[in-house]
């Protein structure tokens, strides 16, 4: 089944090209790394002062996501509501383009001699572009793809971010060690993978700019301020979600095991730094291959999705990451890291691509794409928040990241319960209207 309007559609995934490395090399990678050696020398140590607060670095690092996190979940349904009656998404998109591109080369000014609160703000705006700029992305894909299609285009997007970012990856990995084998200053290569990171992103963003349509408003009267619009539309989601029990069921799901799949992916270098001690340049060779396995694995979920429906595999995904949660908790070397990456990829691109792309098939057709996808967006935000900040806050009371693995293994037993219960609704649902087999097997 070929995907129609093919330059619109790869336009479109290649914003996921331009954003994802963002998500790989800043939050997943070299920034992580780079944030703990910094402050290490910085203070002598992993225990820092953050205005006067003495905490583990790798708890600031923590609690800082989940903080912008919740700022972006509660501005963002004001922001995507506003792109729905104004018609203009596009220029929020660019909006927070701009605002994270230029955030993340600002890193470069992070030395051991410079602030850790300025640090601290250019990390939260960097995280504020990202989460911001996909509302807006995420919003058009009911725009350019039917529902039959919807599965195979957010797949194509997330393995052209996958790709994208492994690109930029192996580039700063090469910057790492070819400044290490001239001598160079340590801290030089990954600066200079940060400029490179705000450039990247900036510039392939260009061709969904160029690409994408233009929105149409949803609201032929445009009446009252754009605070007060927003609420409103984001009431009429809320009103509509709670009439629609599949897609209840669904996010409920969604909330809970995004709190175990987007913490595993932000902390996983953290863990194996100060748990494995393992070396900064096997870590970063350990994420590549992470990101290369995940372009398999948004394929192969698309195309198991076809065959035995989206709910069916979502299913079994959150119980391959209990598996590697449950196996996280035990292991001690290297090679058990390694091999726990190949799954953890494996499942990651296809969890993220499949939950897209069934929200994306729950939701009623409407022109108010951006307000659906803003609640889409802050249930995955939100759920961030209280992973991340479950995850630091214990290892803040215990001293041991491997606690917070195993409350992460109760986050996704819960999801499960709740996708379960959404399958069934959905078998109730067609059975009460009669629906035929073809048509109840594609969700």
């Amino acid at each position: 089944m070929s995907i129609p309007n093919k330059k619109v559609v790869n336009g479109w995934a290649m914003y996921d090209w331009a954003n994802s490395v963002y998500n790989l090399v800043i939050t997943t990678t070299f920034f992580p790394l780079y944030f703990i050696s910094v402050t290490n020398a910085k203070f002598g140590g992993d225990v820092v002062d953050f205005f006067g607060w003495k905490l583990t670095n790798s708890v600031l690092y923590d609690y800082a996501l989940a903080f912008a996190y919740l700022l972006i979940a509660f501005t963002m349904p004001i922001l995507g509501s506003i792109a729905d009656t104004r018609g203009n998404k596009k220029n929020f998109l660019r909006f927070f383009t701009y605002l994270g591109g230029l955030s993340c080369m600002a890193f470069f000014l992070f030395t051991k001699d410079s602030s850790l609160e300025l640090a601290v703000l250019y990390f939260v705006l960097a995280t504020i572009g990202y989460c911001g700029g996909l509302v807006f992305y995420n919003s058009y894909l009911p725009e350019i793809a039917s529902i039959e299609h919807r599965d195979r285009v957010s797949a194509r997007g997330y393995s052209f971010g996958y790709m994208g970012s492994v690109l930029l990856q192996i580039l700063g990995f090469a910057l790492v060690l070819g400044f290490e084998a001239q001598g160079l200053p340590g801290d030089l290569a990954p600066r200079i993978t940060f400029l490179l990171v705000g450039l990247w992103w900036i510039g392939f963003a260009q061709i969904p700019f160029i690409r994408l349509p233009k929105s149409q408003p949803a609201a032929d009267l445009q009446k009252g301020s754009v605070f007060s619009v927003g609420f409103e539309e984001l009431k009429k989601v809320y009103a509509q979600v709670r009439r629609m029990p599949v897609l209840k069921h669904f996010l409920r799901g969604f909330f809970f095991y995004s709190m175990g799949v987007q913490t595993v992916m932000m902390v996983a270098t953290i863990f194996g730094l100060k748990e494995l001690k393992m070396e900064q340049s096997n870590l970063i060779a350990c994420v590549v291959i992470i990101q290369v396995v995940a372009i398999l694995g948004a394929w192969g979920m698309a195309r198991l999705s076809e065959k035995y429906g989206n709910f069916r595999i979502l299913i079994l995904t959150v119980l391959l990451w209990i598996g590697i949660c449950l196996c996280a908790y035990f292991i001690t070397t290297e090679k058990q890291f390694y091999l726990l990456a190949v799954g953890v990829g494996l499942v990651m691109g296809g969890i993220q691509s499949l939950s897209r792309s069934t929200y994306a098939k729950l939701i009623p057709e409407t022109r108010d794409t951006a307000s659906f996808f803003s609640y889409y967006d802050v249930t995955e935000k939100l759920s961030i928040v209280l992973g991340l900040f479950s995850f630091g806050y214990i290892e803040h009371l215990t001293g041991d990241m491997r606690s917070s693995v195993l409350v992460l293994t109760g986050f996704f037993a819960i999801g499960l319960i709740w996708l379960f219960s959404a399958l069934r609704k959905q078998r109730r649902l067609a059975v009460a209207e009669n629906a035929p087999a073809q048509v109840t097997e594609t969700i």
